[in-house]
């Protein structure tokens, strides 16, 4: 889309202007009055308008006003011989993309031009992304695997039941929550999120329940509780595998009596919410380990939605590049980029441990730190560093056995935090080492989320 519209009461510069921008391949037509610029712009879809200031009958911060009130995603770039500062101040406080003074430069006004378009095509195509998605929350995909996620969300959503989760970390656990509660009957109500992982097991029951005041060393104020924030909406409860027993005991009773009970009170507090649970681990493992009552289990399972890893899902790894690229090249104002083929088949090809996280991650560092607009399998090879050629490199630039063995420690370490979202208590599980050791060694190591 290409298409420019010239407001102006001059027919001379509107003809001068048009006949620089079919040069150049734009489509350009003019109007020198606003009234006739704006019926033709109520007919017609437009990239960017050039408007005048200053017009009989409508000056152009009206046009720009009314343009703006109804939501109109056209450039709008100010022509005008008047190019004060207060002028262009106005302009851009009432959305114009830019002011360019008279004479006009032939240059300026064709990179203005260029950039206007861009910026229009990007917002356009980011509505119709955010149009098409509205109703499945941004769960992107064609696989087999995410059509049968969908199918089930919308047979569930508006049936008040718990729903559990699973899959690992990065692959879309809270979205799939929020789209049933969304679908839900309870959709205008609250929608309350609880990370167990992130909240200690001493703070647990407090963070659910809600506590009164003086019932323990820092509890000067009553605090509500998540279960009563949630009340008559949906309570998400994340990471659900990490929550202690004794907390796992309270949510049990909970979900049999309906009521609740804030730490340190005697009264009990009817709700109504619908809990939806999401975890990484496998809760029937737990379970045998004694970490995971089965009775919760099985009053939290009663709908079991499974995500697949990307991994398992590559066919929808193109869907979601594209929807990244619209995403973060318009939060960040950059142009947009196109992935050759073969770099999608890279794309397909990586591991992805982070899943669909790791991936926007991904896309987002490299149209940041990348000046091309098209880009093939060999432009992005060096963000994705392999395992021997970090093995390598630590061999050579290691002078000792010992600097090399906590150069490897430390990629390690990196390599399972980020497995882990960063989650501290949970990596050192898995390291089985204690989490005051692992935080001695991210100290030692200067390691920040920033480290491949």
């Amino acid at each position: 889309m290409n298409s420019i519209l010239i407001i102006d009461d001059e027919k001379e510069i509107c003809e001068s202007i048009k006949m620089i921008l079919e040069y150049e391949g734009y489509n350009a037509e003019y109007a020198t009055k606003a009234s006739k610029g704006l019926e033709i712009l109520s007919s017609r879809q437009f990239s960017a308008l050039l408007l005048d200031i200053q017009m009989p009958e409508i000056n152009g911060f009206d046009v720009l006003k009314q343009l703006k009130e109804n939501n109109s995603d056209i450039s709008v770039i100010i022509i005008s011989a008047h190019g004060s500062v207060e002028n262009a101040i106005r302009a851009t406080k009432l959305g114009a993309f830019d002011f360019i003074e008279k004479p006009i430069d032939r240059e300026k006004l064709l990179l203005s031009v260029r950039n206007g378009v861009e910026q229009a095509t990007l917002l356009i195509e980011n509505k119709e992304i955010k149009k098409s998605l509205i109703n499945d929350d941004n769960i992107l995909g064609k696989s087999k695997a995410i059509l049968e996620i969908l199918g089930i969300i919308n047979r569930v959503a508006e049936i008040d039941t718990r729903v559990l989760i699973t899959g690992e970390n990065g692959t879309g656990k809270e979205l799939v929550a929020r789209a049933i509660h969304n679908k839900s009957t309870r959709k205008d109500k609250s929608f309350v999120e609880v990370n167990c992982a992130a909240i200690p097991n001493e703070l647990i029951e407090s963070e659910l329940f809600g506590h009164e005041k003086g019932s323990f060393t820092g509890a000067v104020q009553q605090r509500i509780g998540k279960f009563e924030l949630a009340n008559k909406g949906t309570i998400f409860l994340d990471e659900i595998g990490d929550m202690s027993l004794q907390a796992q005991a309270k949510v049990l009773r909970a979900i049999e009596d309906s009521r609740i009970e804030r730490v340190g009170g005697s009264k009990k507090i009817e709700i109504d919410v619908r809990i939806l649970s999401a975890t990484n681990k496998d809760l029937k493992e737990e379970i045998a380990k004694n970490n995971f009552r089965e009775d919760l289990f099985h009053r939290l399972n009663v709908i079991p939605i499974h995500i697949p890893a990307l991994s398992e899902r590559v066919e929808d790894i193109p869907i979601l590049i594209e929807h990244f690229v619209n995403e973060i090249t318009i939060r960040h104002k950059k142009p947009k980029i196109n992935f050759e083929e073969d770099a999608i088949i890279f794309l397909q090809n990586q591991k992805w441990s982070g899943n669909v996280r790791e991936l926007r991650n991904a896309i987002e560092r490299i149209i940041i730190l990348t000046d091309k607009k098209t880009l093939s399998k060999k432009d992005i090879e060096s963000f994705f560093p392999t395992q021997i050629n970090l093995a390598e490199n630590i061999i050579e630039n290691s002078n000792s056995f010992q600097e090399f063995k906590e150069k490897a420690e430390k990629a390690f370490i990196v390599k399972q935090l980020k497995a882990n979202d960063w989650n501290i208590s949970k990596t050192a599980d898995i390291l089985d080492i204690q989490r005051s050791h692992l935080y001695n060694k991210i100290k030692k190591y200067g390691i920040n989320k920033g480290d491949k």
